[in-house]
């Protein structure tokens, strides 16, 4: 087994000399995640005959004459995506034994482009989470520190990919479930604008909220795999009908004169000390390389998460009303009704923090409640998005902190259900609003990564890859890996 793996530029240039070969790169990735995961507990499907199936065909592909960029470089799915023929659960008990007929739209479209698929990342379950201590299959470790969390949702994509076990892995964002992991495990996380990237085959949270999105270490590889995931699909009425951009072909320009707004808000009593000077030091950076710095307010923040916390909840309500024992999922043993079917089900088959918002959901969305709960949050959403497109009338991108605190430690009896929800303050809004984002490694505090933030107007990925990549050209925190010798033997 070698060392972690390169990035998907330089694995690309690799392939293309011949000097490695696909089967070589995924029978590799193959063979670290045996030896690490089950300590990390990353990742909880495995396909190696079809991957290496495909690595084949990957290889004879390149042989013909195929020059994709992407072309036989292994990768892994957050198990939010259905996968035909391998197991999609969602991390629930729930779904356990579901195998979708069809891939999601993300995994063709990848597919497609010649990436080559040989597993399922954990993550919380059905996507509600920040810490990824939720899933059915026990808690990812974070591997810079396996007493610590990743973050979450998608913390076994974001511990796969800070661990070497691929060099890049799908994720979903629904409140900063892309950004805050990627935050917390020191790589470089996406989320596309809504609608940007199709929702077909993943399994629904928010329907207003969630959108997938790439996972790597650099934004030059999140460039490269949004170029193959971006774009409209008529199986999803809610994905933009517009062209895609070369989302590479800018990654060079110069930030010089870019106006950056530093909220305030930001800044808070909330912000840790540490990730507080962290994720300064790093704005100073993009003020050398040219960008103006610009002191913005966006009052609201402390507004996003009670608002998100109605708003999620009453959609997720709805949609995993379909998880019912009869259809399909997890069905109880010898109901004997179908009032006793419906609720030992659903009682049995979802975890504690599904129930909870599940019953939040359902409460506000009751008669009695929709009005003073629901409507009102809708109200408070919309003055949020109108906060977030005023200021960015006068600045070209927002920057601050992608999450308040490091890494915190597993199973931390300390924190209440609020401290938890908490940990989403800084990337909630660009949920609320539909706009694009992403984190990038912006330095360590004790030893663990801290993330910078940066928000842009809707469909303005371009310029967040462009702004990302010329701060990891003048910085190294993104090359920098956690020490597996432990796991490693």
């Amino acid at each position: 087994m070698t060392g972690p793996f390169e990035t998907i530029c330089s694995l690309a240039k690799e392939l293309d000399a011949g000097r490695i070969s696909s089967r070589e790169l995924v029978e590799d990735a193959i063979a670290r995640t045996e030896t690490l995961n089950p300590d990390l507990n990353a990742v909880i499907a495995m396909n190696k005959p079809g991957a290496l199936a495909a690595a084949d065909q990957a290889d004879k592909a390149r042989a013909d004459g195929a020059n994709s960029p992407l072309l036989g470089v292994p990768l892994l799915h957050k198990d939010i995506f259905c996968t035909r023929g391998v197991r999609t659960s969602c991390a629930s008990k729930m779904l356990t034994d579901f195998v979708p007929p069809y891939d999601a739209t993300v995994v063709k479209k990848l597919h497609d482009a010649g990436m080559v698929s040989f597993g399922k990342c954990n993550m919380d379950e059905f996507a509600m989470g920040s810490s990824n201590e939720t899933s059915f299959f026990g808690a990812v470790k974070n591997p810079w520190d396996l007493n610590r969390v990743p973050g979450g949702s998608s913390g076994g994509s974001a511990a796969a990919v800070a661990a070497g076990l691929a060099p890049l892995a799908t994720g979903t964002d629904t409140g900063g479930s892309i950004r805050q992991p990627a935050a917390l495990c020191g790589i470089t996380g996406l989320k596309p604008t809504y609608g940007r990237v199709s929702r077909y085959g993943m399994i629904a949270f928010a329907s207003s909220m969630d959108q997938a999105g790439p996972m790597a270490r650099t934004a030059e590889d999140c460039a490269l795999v949004l170029n193959a995931m971006a774009g409209h699909d008529p199986l999803d009425s809610t994905c933009a009908d517009i062209s895609v951009p070369d989302y590479s072909a800018g990654l060079e320009q110069s930030i010089e004169g870019l106006r950056v707004g530093i909220p305030k808000e930001f800044f808070s009593s909330h912000l840790n000390d540490g990730v507080a000077a962290t994720v300064s030091a790093a704005i100073k950076e993009l003020e050398a390389a040219g960008a103006v710095i610009v002191d913005v307010s966006l009052p609201s923040t402390d507004l996003g998460v009670s608002t998100y916390y109605v708003i999620a909840p009453a959609e997720a309500s709805a949609n995993l009303s379909r998880y019912d024992g009869v259809r399909y999922g997890y069905r109880c043993d010898s109901p004997s009704d179908l009032q006793d079917l419906y609720l030992r089900s659903r009682t049995e088959g979802f975890g504690e923090e599904v129930k909870r918002r599940i019953l939040i959901g359902t409460f506000t969305l009751s008669a009695a409640s929709y009005d003073q709960y629901f409507m009102k949050a809708q109200q408070v959403r919309r003055l949020i998005a109108e906060e977030y497109q005023s200021v960015l009338k006068d600045v070209d991108v927002i920057v601050g902190p992608s999450a308040p605190n490091t890494a915190f430690v597993l199973n931390d009896g300390s924190k209440s259900i609020t401290d938890m929800y908490m940990e989403d303050l800084f990337t909630i809004g660009a949920n609320l609003a539909g706009l694009p984002a992403i984190s990038v490694p912006a330095g360590l505090v004790d030893g663990l990564p801290v993330g910078m933030q940066l928000i842009g107007s809707r469909f303005g990925e371009a310029q967040l890859l462009n702004i990302a990549h010329q701060f990891q050209i003048r910085t190294d925190w993104h090359s920098l890996t956690p020490d597996l010798e432990d796991l490693t033997g």
